[in-house]
Parts: C-alpha cells; sequence; structure tokens
C-alpha cells in the first residue's frame, strides 16, 4: 500500500455531535527503531511487545461547527487538567494526518486523557497516547464512512499513529508487532506496523514484563533529537543491517522456543541502541549507574539460577525485565531481594504482554 490508500474517498454519513473512548496500551521493543527519515519513515524494522497494564485511555469528543475553520479547533485535558502545553504537539500532529482525516477542520474537538501509570514514572506515553488518539479519529472517521473495512481501519489507525509518535504505529495491535520494511517478513511496510505474521511458541504467549525505574521524570535527551543523530552516524548502516538480521533469527526463535537465543539478541539490541548514542557527535549517555548494577545483578542471577530472565532498555536509564510465566514467582522474589534498591524511591511496575487497543 502507499500513502494515497489511506487518502479517502467521499464520505457516505454526517455526524453533528458525540464522543468515543479507546485505550492504547504502551510497547516494548525486542528489535530496536533508531533512526528515521522523511515523515515518520523507521530507518530500520523493529519488533515488539504489546503491554496490559501501561495504557493511556482517551476519549474523544467532537461537535460539528457551522462552517469549516481555517484552522483546527481543539483542547487537550490531561488527567483531570486543561494542558495547553500540549497544543503544539497536537497541532503539529493534525497537520500532518489532515489529508488521510480530511474532516478535521469540520469539528471542534476535545480530548481527554489519561494514563495508568504516573506521568512522571519515565514510561514514554508517546506510543499508547498517539495510539489512543488515532485509534479515537479513525472511529469518527468510521462514522463517517460505516462501509469502511475492520482490517483497514487496525492498519489505517496504525498508519495515523505513526504520524504522531513512530512507536505509536506498534499499539494498535497484539501481541507480537512488526513495523518497518523487512524482506523476509510477508505483509511489512514501513508506513504501519502489523501483527507478527509466523509461528510463536507458546511461551512466549503469557510472557512478563516488569519495568524497573531506575529513574523517574523526563530523560535528558528526547527520543526525537536521537533518531536524528543517527544521520551520518559512523556506524549507522551496520547497525541498520543488524536489525534486519536478527529480525531473521527470531523467526526460529519465535516458532522453537529458544530462550537462549532470544535473551542473546534481545539484550544485544538493547545495548546496541544504548551504544549508538554514545557513539553520536554530539555524544551522550542514558544509562546511570543504577542501571548498570541492574544489568550486572540480573546475570548473575540467572548463572546461578538457571531461569531465563533478561533485559532490554529504552532510550533511558529505566530496565525492563523480561521473564517467562513459568518463572514469574522466583523473578518477582528475585525483584524484591535484589533489584528494588535500585529504583528510585523502590518504584517498579509490573506487566506482562497484552493483545492491543479496544474500544471502552
Amino acid at each position: 500500500m502507499t500513502e494515497n490508500d489511506f487518502v479517502p474517498a467521499a464520505y457516505t454519513h454526517s455526524i453533528q455531535e458525540g464522543f468515543v473512548t479507546w485505550k492504547a496500551p504502551s510497547n516494548i521493543a525486542l528489535i530496536k527503531y533508531w533512526g528515521k527519515t522523511g515523515t515518520q519513515i523507521p530507518a530500520n524494522p523493529s519488533i515488539s511487545f504489546t503491554l496490559d497494564g501501561c495504557a493511556t485511555t482517551t476519549t474523544l469528543k467532537y461537535r460539528k461547527m457551522s462552517l469549516p475553520n481555517e484552522a483546527f479547533s481543539f483542547e487537550i485535558w490531561f488527567e483531570g487538567s486543561l494542558k495547553n502545553a500540549f497544543k503544539p504537539k497536537i497541532e503539529t500532529f493534525f497537520k500532518r494526518i489532515e489529508t488521510y482525516l480530511p474532516f478535521l477542520k469540520d469539528y471542534h474537538i476535545t480530548i481527554e486523557t489519561s494514563n495508568t501509570f504516573p506521568h512522571s514514572s519515565g514510561i514514554a506515553s508517546s506510543a499508547s497516547g498517539m495510539a489512543a488518539l488515532a485509534l479515537c479519529l479513525l472511529d469518527l472517521e468510521k462514522q463517517l464512512y460505516p462501509a469502511m473495512d475492520p482490517l483497514f481501519f487496525y492498519k489505517k489507525a496504525s498508519f495515523i499513529a505513526r504520524l504522531g509518535s513512530g512507536s505509536a504505529s506498534r499499539s494498535i495491535e497484539g501481541a507480537l508487532v512488526l513495523w518497518g520494511a523487512h524482506q523476509e517478513t510477508r505483509g511489512s511496510s514501513d508506513l504501519y506496523a502489523i501483527k507478527y505474521p509466523y509461528q510463536v511458541h507458546k511461551v512466549f504467549e503469557d510472557y512478563n514484563d516488569t519495568i524497573l525505574l531506575v529513574e523517574e521524570g523526563e530523560k535528558q535527551v528526547s527520543s526525537s533529537v536521537g533518531h536524528d543523530l543517527m544521520q551520518g552516524h559512523p556506524y549507522a548502516d551496520r547497525r541498520f543491517a543488524q536489525a534486519h538480521e536478527n529480525i531473521s533469527k527470531l523467526k526460529d526463535v519465535f516458532a522453537s522456543g529458544d530462550l537462549t537465543e532470544f535473551i542473546a539478541i534481545v539484550e544485544s539490541e538493547a545495548l546496541t541502541l544504548h551504544a549508538m548514542m554514545m557513539t553520536s557527535r554530539p555524544y551522550y549517555l542514558l544509562m546511570k549507574p543504577n542501571t548498570l548494577s541492574i544489568i550486572d545483578t540480573i546475570w548473575e542471577f540467572r548463572r546461578k539460577s538457571k531461569t531465563h530472565v533478561c533485559f532490554t532498555l529504552d532510550a533511558g536509564a529505566n530496565v525492563h525485565l523480561l521473564y517467562p510465566e513459568s518463572e514469574k514467582e522466583e523473578v518477582i522474589q528475585f525483584i524484591k531481594d535484589e533489584l528494588v534498591v535500585y529504583c528510585e524511591n523502590g518504584h517498579y511496575i509490573c506487566d506482562g504482554i497484552g493483545l492491543g487497543a479496544q474500544k471502552m
């Protein structure tokens, strides 16, 4: 599909006012997306686990105006408070998607949103937030054009979410999602994410993710800046090739349930992500001393316990602890005994693999 496939024909219905609510989860990338071109096009494909508990719920209230506005008419409320500081980002998003959702200037829109996780927890809310907003907007478009195919609905929602936040494209469906064109993965695209189309061993169906909050609050360098620094990066081309290779390797891993190889790929991907940050110009470091202490402690525990617990990292200091359901009791005790001391204010969030967004 091309961008033009997401430009709608004439709508068949008229809607005066109403509201719709969607809940969309965050996700954690196993194969990392780092670097982009054009308008939110990934420099390499990525694969993520869709989470369950860490989610954003967004209500979109809409009222048709007597005449279309020259500018977008909207307001944003976050957890009960008016947030004008969020308007520039949403304004940019609306400008990007107006071609694909031409009804936007016909309505006054009120966006009411909240997260299940604390805003200062260090968990990026852009993926879940933009996914939930995209689904609400697509829901309104489906009311204007009820004949829209359900499969196309989710594909376009991912396409629209991507234009707000690249990783948001992976927060529409679950549980394993791939975004970015990959030669060996049928149906893959740079324009939207797809559910992983190949066999997945049952061990991955109920995987756990405990997020160890090493540093709460916003990170020192934004992901947008980090993506931009991949342009001209001395190791960029090799990194992009590595991501393609690791996705190919995961096909056998997901089919067989080979947790040893899964760990090797996922941890390498996390460290490579941060290696790209440390070798960019300007270079920077988002891991903290406690991040490294957690990694060392995980490696030692895994060696002694023979469990399959592993870590991954986003573009920040926090550590995502991944482990199969069969080892949950032992790993939770390990967290309490040895890892919570490295968490800011002792905070961590227990989550697991989810099935994607849902209408409320």
